[in-house]
């Protein structure tokens, strides 16, 4: 397997991929593991987690230059990944300890109940590219410190990431037999669903969620979904500082790219603020700096895919047939690289593909509306349902509009956000189950109900 810097096209390197008999020896491996390390007490794991992410840390801008160098984010960008991810790191250091331990919820006469939580065994990660450190942490960090193994197969796009994250758990003290990881593209992944694996983990697009969850249905364990989204945001009348606001949420939607699953991907904008607020959102996008990810001050680097370069430019043309107007970007750039300018749509609706259909990349559609309800309606309109922003000077009428639509995630007054204490969570076609919080660490258990007399 090829691995290619998607900013020059050069191959970084060539990978063995795992077959079928490679990896039935690492579960194996990881069965056999699996019970010595959920002996390990919960406070010397939870101290092995610690060491890792005091490792990564260290070792940062070695890890962000792989990271950049394979799935072309921006240096600075990569090095916010890592950084993000030692916060998430940090609550389940912090907070496990409480989820995890026995909980005594009765104690009548000489009767004692109690819930203990216990682990699921060994565990399928398969992660995602465009956060291969922020995606893969919600998943195997809480599973090792329930005291799983874990499976692990990142992206075809981010192996190299995935294999330093390796090196450094096994560094910190994760044993060999607790962590293996896949190599290997769609194959790999299709032969890791036959496997008799206690728990599917996935991140990514719709479509594969869906089929993972068909092929492994019934197995009966359990299977949770991180999927797409089509994130709508809405500006209200009542805002103030419309230049700000324009930047944020600019940010928002081209940050990483565009490539987040919570990024901004279609924006609806209140009549009466509509023209300046479109002005200063196109001043933002006009300043970002494109070229080569390690560059510095580079805001927009290379797509991870070269396949998503048609996919945008489809995109495009599909809103201009339409009747959209193009306020800037548009195209691929020509050379080296998998570069697409970053671009603003303007007079879309939702007939065009680029308000409906998740874009995953830096484009964005910017739709006027009459009124709150008319927004509501807009932002209701998908099949999606990750996250729902709302900007306005009036938290109850944010909060009026974002209980409208079902998404996981509601923001006011702030966008492309993920936070560890707060669940992550999809509706609809985003997928379900939670990551993050308290949520997210009893995941990766099976409770036990204890009734005890005497």
């Amino acid at each position: 397997m090829q691995v290619i810097n998607p900013a020059t096209e050069e191959i970084i390197t060539t990978l063995v991929e795992d077959n079928a008999e490679s990896l039935q020896a690492k579960l194996k491996t990881l069965q056999k593991g699996q019970k010595a390390w959920a002996r390990v007490p919960l406070k010397k794991r939870i101290s092995i987690i610690a060491q890792f992410s005091e490792l990564i840390a260290e070792n940062i801008e070695e890890l962000a230059a792989t990271l950049t160098s394979e799935m072309g984010k921006p240096l600075q960008q990569a090095r916010n990944e890592v950084n993000g991810a030692r916060a998430r790191i940090k609550y389940f250091v912090e907070n496990s300890q409480k989820y995890l331990k026995d909980e005594v919820v009765t104690r009548q006469d000489n009767l004692t109940e109690r819930i203990s939580y216990e682990p699921l065994g060994v565990i399928c990660n398969i992660s995602a590219w465009n956060y291969p450190f922020l995606v893969g942490v919600n998943v195997f960090i809480p599973a090792l410190i329930g005291g799983n193994a874990v499976f692990y197969k990142p992206s075809e796009f981010s192996t190299l990431t995935g294999q330093k994250i390796e090196k450094y758990l096994k560094k910190a003290g994760i044993p060999e037999d607790a962590f293996q990881v896949a190599i290997g593209a769609r194959e790999v992944g299709e032969q890791l669903l036959e496997l008799p694996l206690d728990g599917y983990f996935f991140t990514g697009s719709y479509r594969t969620g869906l089929s993972i969850y068909e092929k492994v249905a019934h197995k009966m364990v359990p299977c949770q979904l991180e999927l797409g989204g089509k994130d709508p945001l809405y500006v209200a009348d009542d805002v103030a500082d419309i230049k700000g606001i324009a930047a944020g949420t600019a940010d928002g939607a081209f940050y990483n790219n565009g490539q987040s699953c919570c990024a901004v991907e279609r924006i609806y904008v209140h009549e009466k603020v509509y023209d300046q607020y479109v002005e200063e959102f196109v001043k933002e996008v006009n300043g970002y700096k494109i070229g080569q990810p390690k560059e510095d001050g580079v805001y927009i680097g290379a797509l991870s895919r070269q396949s998503q370069l048609e996919f945008l430019e489809n995109q495009v043309q599909d809103a201009l047939k339409k009747g959209a107007k193009l306020l800037i970007g548009g195209k691929s750039l020509a050379g080296q690289g998998y570069f697409f300018e970053p671009t603003v749509l303007v007079d879309v609706n939702h007939k065009m593909s680029v308000m409906k259909d998740e874009s995953f990349g830096p484009i964005i559609g910017i739709m006027k509306v009459k009124d709150d309800k008319e927004a509501t309606k807009l932002m209701q309109d998908t099949e999606y349902g990750l996250t729902a922003a709302v900007y306005t000077a009036d938290k109850k009428r944010a909060e009026k509009i974002l209980k409208q639509v079902n998404a996981g995630t509601g923001y006011w007054n702030c966008c492309d956000r993920v936070s560890a204490p707060l669940p992550w969570s999809g509706r609809k076609n985003s997928g379900f189950g939670a990551t993050l919080s308290h949520a997210g660490i009893r995941a990766f258990v099976k409770p036990k109900a204890w009734h005890l007399r005497g």
